[in-house]
């Protein structure tokens, strides 16, 4: 018989504080497998905080987050990078080097102390950087990049990495509205067709209606509001969150908000 089930991510009793400042108060939250959860609020509300704390690069106030039912304090580093991938808002690279060795650093995980990447990791990597339109352009320099190929660039890592567990924040930087597309239909099957737990920091609250399960909304001031996306992404509760009346337009399933 098998146990209880173990949410891939899950946050007990969580406190986030930035700068003194309580932005998120006693959180409990479970992002299960197969599950699409979008993150949106103000800025300063603590979405990338959050999203941090979530990824266990930032102690929580109080609290903790578990991967799998492990805390992060009882797991090493690269025990945790196998089960889940981060992507921060900023892509640094402080030296030179190709699109086919950045992405090829999503496999570390993976590899011994004293291992190199295997043919097997080269053909991961193409098939991700083509999933991500970047095909052909493995021996282009990093730095020679547009912004939106540097984004795409960086979630093809994410890819090659591998994890059960995905922390997007602001995915969509940078990217072309044709782009933008590709990537959420992209992360939507991944969670839905492969059982990966995916966590989104949004912008726009109709793509995150048309394309996560549910959705948390974070005030700032230590409030949040989660729940199916239908139910929690509302005119009236999204007129709370960004303190701006917004009007809601329906099409069949999908939903858009207006600003009055």
């Amino acid at each position: 018989m098998s146990g209880p089930y173990v949410a891939p991510l899950a946050a007990r009793q969580l406190v986030v504080e930035v700068g003194g400042r309580r932005v998120i108060d006693g959180l409990d939250l479970n992002v299960a497998a197969g599950e699409c959860l979008g993150i949106l609020g103000r800025n300063g509300a603590g979405k990338s905080t959050l999203l941090t704390t979530l990824a266990g690069l930032r102690p929580p106030a109080q609290g903790e987050v578990l991967l799998a039912g492990t805390p992060y304090p009882q797991l090493n580093p690269r025990a945790a990078a196998l089960q889940r991938g981060w992507l921060g808002q900023f892509q640094q690279d402080p030296f030179g080097a190709s699109v086919l060795e950045t992405a090829l650093a999503g496999r570390h995980p993976h590899l011994g102390r004293w291992d190199w990447e295997s043919a097997a990791d080269g053909a991961k990597v193409r098939e991700a950087l083509s999933l991500l339109g970047l095909a052909g352009m493995e021996q282009r320099q990093v730095h020679t990049l547009s912004g939106g190929e540097r984004q795409r660039l960086a979630l093809a890592t994410l890819l090659v990495q591998a994890p059960g567990v995905y922390l997007l924040d602001e995915p969509l930087s940078h990217l072309d509205l044709n782009h933008q597309m590709a990537v959420l239909r992209l992360f939507s099957q991944l969670a839905h067709t492969q059982g990966a737990a995916v966590v989104m920091v949004l912008h726009e609250p109709a793509l995150a209606h048309r394309f996560c399960d549910r959705a948390l909304l974070i005030h700032g001031d230590g409030r949040c509001v989660q729940g199916t996306a239908d139910e929690t992404l509302t005119a009236a509760k999204l007129s709370e969150l960004y303190a701006y009346r917004l009007r809601q337009i329906s099409d069949g399933d999908q939903r858009c908000f207006i600003p009055e």
